[in-house]
């Protein structure tokens, strides 16, 4: 998807106002805070330190926007799971990332990355079912799955899916690996269809 590739860093909200206007489309990133979301974002759009990949879990504050084109973003959350965040910041976190997933008209769906090796904690399905009312789709990428065997992260998946099946209808997963680069066809048709690129492709 070429133009998941011309990713760049737009700007850092700390605010709801501060919200891009002219937003038409949006696609979210959550995570816990070691799950490899900021790798996940730059192995999709191609690039080495779009995201910033940190060894400090719970650096990323804010939202951080990416523009793919006019109209069109990606929007990196603040990890979750940041115990070591102090309670005043975290407080900001939910203050900013609660309505904004719940009301944000442009965002189209949510992407969740679990690390394959430890999926569904209990912090994945509290963001999943916090997120299904809104009645917008989730795709799961299981990342780090080259840490599995071939055969281990197939199971993975069937274990993975068959739980997400119960949670909701609109909810998808996959495989992914940021280091050997797989699963991105896989993860930029979804994306594409969110972000309104499949049906204009069709169109040219």
């Amino acid at each position: 998807m070429p133009l998941l590739q011309k990713a760049v860093f737009h700007t850092t909200v700390a605010h709801l106002r501060d919200l891009p206007q002219d937003a038409e489309y949006e696609i979210a990133f959550a995570g816990r805070s070691n799950a490899g979301k900021s790798s996940a974002i730059n192995t999709l759009a191609g690039r080495v330190r779009l995201a910033y990949v940190s060894k400090t879990p719970g650096r990323t504050q804010h939202l951080n926007y990416f523009i793919l084109g006019p109209g069109r973003y990606l929007v990196d959350l603040p990890g979750y799971g940041y115990a070591k965040a102090p309670v005043a910041i975290r407080s900001q976190w939910e203050g900013l990332i609660g309505p904004y997933l719940q009301k944000r008209s442009a965002l189209r769906g949510l992407v969740v990355i679990m690390d394959s090796r430890h999926p569904l904690t209990d912090l994945d399905k509290g963001m999943i079912n916090w997120f299904l009312p809104s009645g917008r789709p989730i795709h799961v990428l299981l990342s780090k799955s080259d840490k599995l065997t071939r055969q281990q992260s197939l199971e993975t998946l069937r274990k993975v899916r068959a739980a997400l099946a119960e949670m909701g209808e609109q909810i998808s997963v996959q495989l992914f690996s940021s280091l050997k680069k797989t699963g991105i066809e896989e993860a930029e048709a979804v994306l594409g269809q969110w972000l309104g690129l499949v049906s204009e492709a069709a169109q040219k």
